[in-house]
């Protein structure tokens, strides 16, 4: 399409320049021919005056000599014989048309031009007292009758070729301006029926093409949130048989050993090993639903949540005989994650705890506000993780030497890093003041941050947190 556009304008160019050019040099053509014919006729008619009152050879010689074209040579008179007995005419200069030519003009009376060897010959009749005519002849090289014409038409040669490649390098970014985005909005629509939900393009161009721009990403964008509901649906359901499943678990294993209770237990393993299938299959199908900037929803409040997911899990806290530590939920804290995916992260966490550290253990929940991020810390006393970087690199939720729990789907962790990556945050794992596990999570509040810079927020703004929520467990033990 780009280089069609080039070729066409192209063509229409050459043809404009074609449609100008010609006649504009014909016309400066016959203009400079024009110019030497006026300008002789105007030398000729400086004899006239001298004609009308002598015709003495000596004073007509001197009277063309002093012309310009008769001090080069150019000018001649031819002055018919005074009689029939002198038949000898009078002839001054060096002339160069015929005898025929002279004799036409002299009949005519008017001026005439001729072509004579080596140019033209300017013919201008002019009467005598004695009531003859004689004929002033100017020679007009022909070089002289094309003067300037070829630098004239070098210049238009020029112009137009300038013009030719003006029009090309106008048409050439003109195509880019189309081309490039439509071969934009067409890899965008590739990249999207790939898979790649994150895909969207930029509204410039024409406006067509911005329209169509405007028109896919809006397409896009429902796409995304038609598969973000699905997914936001699987993972609650998901979450809601797993926390359920978690205390039906712990309710099992105090049954005793009748044949009852294993039937029971054995049930619940089969359960257990049922939705961790649905979970693994959800975790695997399910799509990037990241927009433009990351956006991971309209957003929660963080406080709100927590004390809500706290609620929920004190009850079996309580059965256990579990310390428990709240803070920082006194005030409204907004972050950039839906709700229901806020929920999975914390469910994921908490039931971990639950999971993987045996019953009296303590743990807490601290929130702290840090300028451009909002920091959530989960400790407990329990064992620790063996290898947390290992952990983290394959999202496992396992405690202990192993570092895996039987079981384990690896979705908890990976829940979490999700969630907290989608804002620009980060997730961290490292050991508590209260002897075992700290899981900290940096969610972003002003969009994704680069690497590097995320990097410098893991310094010992992790350890001064965990200062501050040590200090909070001690003054404010209890259940929630």
């Amino acid at each position: 399409m780009r280089w069609a556009l080039v070729k066409v304008c192209l063509a229409v160019t050459a043809m404009v320049v074609v449609a100008f050019a010609v006649p504009l040099g014909l016309v400066v053509k016959e203009m400079a021919r024009d110019r030497a014919f006026s300008d002789a006729e105007r030398q000729a008619a400086t004899i006239g005056p001298t004609l009308s009152i002598t015709t003495d050879r000596r004073e007509l010689e001197t009277a063309v000599l002093t012309t310009e074209p008769g001090g080069g040579g150019r000018m001649a008179v031819h002055i018919p014989a005074a009689d029939e007995t002198d038949s000898r005419p009078l002839e001054i200069g060096v002339g160069h048309a015929t005898r025929a030519d002279l004799s036409t003009v002299r009949k005519a009376g008017r001026a005439s031009i001729t072509e004579v060897p080596g140019g033209f010959a300017l013919l201008q009749p002019t009467a005598l007292g004695s009531g003859d005519v004689a004929v002033v002849e100017v020679f007009v090289p022909e070089d002289e009758v094309s003067n300037g014409v070829a630098t004239a038409w070098l210049v238009l040669a020029g112009v137009g070729i300038a013009l030719v490649f003006g029009s090309v390098a106008v048409a050439d970014r003109l195509g880019v301006r189309m081309v490039e985005p439509a071969q934009r909005l067409a890899g965008a629509a590739h990249d999207l029926g790939e898979g790649r939900l994150g895909t969207r393009v930029v509204e410039e161009g024409p406006t067509e093409l911005r329209s169509a721009a405007a028109a896919f990403n809006s397409m896009a964008d429902q796409v995304v949130q038609l598969l973000a509901n699905e997914r936001e649906l699987a993972a609650d359901l998901s979450h809601r048989l797993r926390t359920p499943l978690t205390v039906l678990r712990l309710n099992a294993a105090s049954l005793g050993e009748s044949p009852a209770a294993e039937q029971t237990r054995a049930a619940v393993q089969q359960l257990e090993r049922e939705v961790d299938t649905i979970i693994r299959t959800a975790r695997e199908q399910r799509p990037q639903t990241q927009g433009l900037n990351g956006a991971a929803g309209a957003g929660c409040d963080v406080s709100e949540v927590i004390r809500d997911r706290m609620a929920f899990w004190s009850a079996l806290a309580e059965d256990e005989g579990r310390e428990v530590s709240l803070a920082g939920v006194d005030r409204m804290v907004r972050v950039p994650v839906a709700r229901p995916e806020l929920v999975a992260a914390l469910d994921a966490l908490l039931g971990n705890v639950f999971r993987h550290t045996p019953e009296t253990t303590a743990f807490a929940v601290d929130v702290h506000l840090s300028g451009d991020a909002v920091i959530v810390l989960v400790s407990d006393a329990g064992g620790g993780i063996a290898d947390p970087q290992a952990a983290l690199a394959r999202g496992g939720s396992g405690r202990g030497g192993a570092g895996a729990a039987v079981g384990s789907t690896g979705l908890g962790l990976d829940i979490v890093r999700r969630v907290v990556e989608s804002t620009g945050g980060d997730l961290r794992i490292g050991d508590s003041v209260l002897g075992g596990t700290e899981v900290c999570l940096r969610i972003g509040l002003g969009g994704r941050r680069p690497e590097r810079d995320r990097r410098r927020h893991r310094g010992d703004r992790g350890r001064r947190g965990a200062a501050r929520r040590n200090a909070t467990f001690r003054k404010r033990p209890g259940r929630v």
